[in-house]
């Protein structure tokens, strides 16, 4: 749905996080840089898209008087890390700390509002709860910047294209429309926005007004900004009754082609959970292995997907999930992390991408990022050598690509 307040560093750093969105920052990602011209001439150039869009002149001057373009977002946008942080130090500081005790008690001060969310849009009261946390700390931090400017500022740059020039546009229908104060619009360096982060695009096609007073409130009203982003999911197709997601345990002699099968095949073949049980009797899924098949393992159905749509991140999903889980008292991770194993930097990243691509494996950009499209490619070429395929790049499998003929 944007790029939350809390999760904005750690996923700068991340890298895969910032593209989708809701919620999302979507798109491909491309390099900020300067529009032609300065912001004035930017601002001429808007008015004519914003007076189609309803806008008025006197809405539009008000909107940007005294707006300069804020240098310190330019700043983040350039901001990179040599390396990919490691999923679990990103999950460690996603769910450790305060905030599954502060989700504990946010699901006990919000009990009968997120049942009444629950029932009404299918959306599991710890999915609501673990996004709410991830995004805002369940509300005690919304971000404190300028949502007009923020977009404004990246609009100018041209950061993702025309991504936030339209969302930019969007903040001056509700504007118009009368959905907001000019004032009350303040957010996330991203333009995110409210409890749960929510984009302006996202806010026209899925706030709701849960309490009745006759404005979707995500702001200041937690039964509109939960109830919102339950339609959010819904509208992305959650599906009741499925889990997102389960870790699991492999037996010895599995065999690594059976990637995505019903719980009912992958029983067959031998998964468990990771705490002994079995899988539920109906539902399909597919393996993920975070960091390998070395680290833990997960089934993942087509709930954690729908997450993903908040935020493009297999991370960031993860967080969510797992947070939840564990305000509902489930167990943390079983399996340990292989925090020991070497790990490739961006360069080595976009080395294996390209020479992936060069295989027919691989038909996107050489971005450094570890994401699906990658792990795909990966799963690919080891299953092309007989090899576990976890689809997980490592410095190894870099090493054999470079002497492959």
């Amino acid at each position: 749905m944007r790029l939350s307040v809390i999760a904005a560093t750690a996923l700068i750093s991340l890298a895969p996080a910032f593209a989708q969105t809701t919620g999302s920052i979507g798109g491909p990602a491309a390099a900020a840089r300067p529009a032609q011209g300065d912001f004035a001439a930017f601002l001429q150039r808007l008015w004519p898209l914003a007076q189609a869009r309803g806008v008025s002149r006197t809405t539009f001057d008000a909107a940007f008087r005294g707006v300069t373009p804020d240098p310190a977002i330019e700043a983040l946008t350039r901001k990179q890390s040599e390396f990919t942080a490691p999923i679990w130090g990103y999950l460690n500081s996603a769910v450790g700390g305060t905030r599954i005790p502060r989700g504990r008690d946010a699901a006990a001060d919000n009990a009968g509002l997120l049942a009444q969310v629950e029932a009404r849009y299918g959306v599991p009261r710890e999915i609501v709860l673990g996004v709410w946390g991830m995004e805002t700390n369940y509300g005690s931090f919304k971000g404190d910047k300028d949502t007009i400017r923020s977009l404004a500022t990246l609009a100018h740059l041209r950061y993702r294209g025309d991504f936030f020039r339209d969302e930019l546009l969007t903040a001056l229908e509700l504007i118009q429309e009368g959905h907001v104060e000019r004032r009350e619009l303040r957010g996330s360096w991203a333009g995110a926005m409210g409890h749960t982060q929510f984009m302006p695009s996202s806010y026209r096609k899925y706030a709701v007004d849960f309490t009745g007073d006759g404005h979707a409130d995500i702001w200041t009203s937690t039964a509109d900004a939960l109830a919102s982003t339950a339609n959010y999911l819904k509208g992305y197709g959650w599906v009741p009754g499925l889990p997102w997601g389960l870790e699991v345990t492999l037996p010895d002699g599995f065999d690594h082609k059976l990637n995505r099968a019903s719980f009912s095949q992958f029983a067959s073949a031998g998964v468990r959970k990771a705490d002994g049980g079995r899988l539920p009797s109906s539902g399909e899924g597919r393996l993920f292995y975070p960091a390998g098949h070395r680290g833990p393992v997960m089934l993942l159905t087509a709930n954690f997907d729908v997450i993903k749509k908040y935020n493009s991140s297999d991370a960031y999903a993860l967080a969510v999930g797992h947070l939840g889980d564990r305000i509902m008292g489930r167990p943390a991770i079983q399996a340990d992390w292989p925090v020991q194993a070497p790990r490739l930097d961006k360069s080595g990243i976009q080395d294996l991408q390209r020479r992936l691509k060069a295989l027919g494996l691989y038909d996107h950009d050489a971005d450094g990022r570890i994401g699906t499209g990658t792990r795909e490619a990966v799963r690919q070429y080891q299953l092309r050598q007989g090899e576990i395929a976890d689809g997980w790049p490592t410095p190894a499998l870099l090493a054999r690509l470079r002497t492959a003929r």
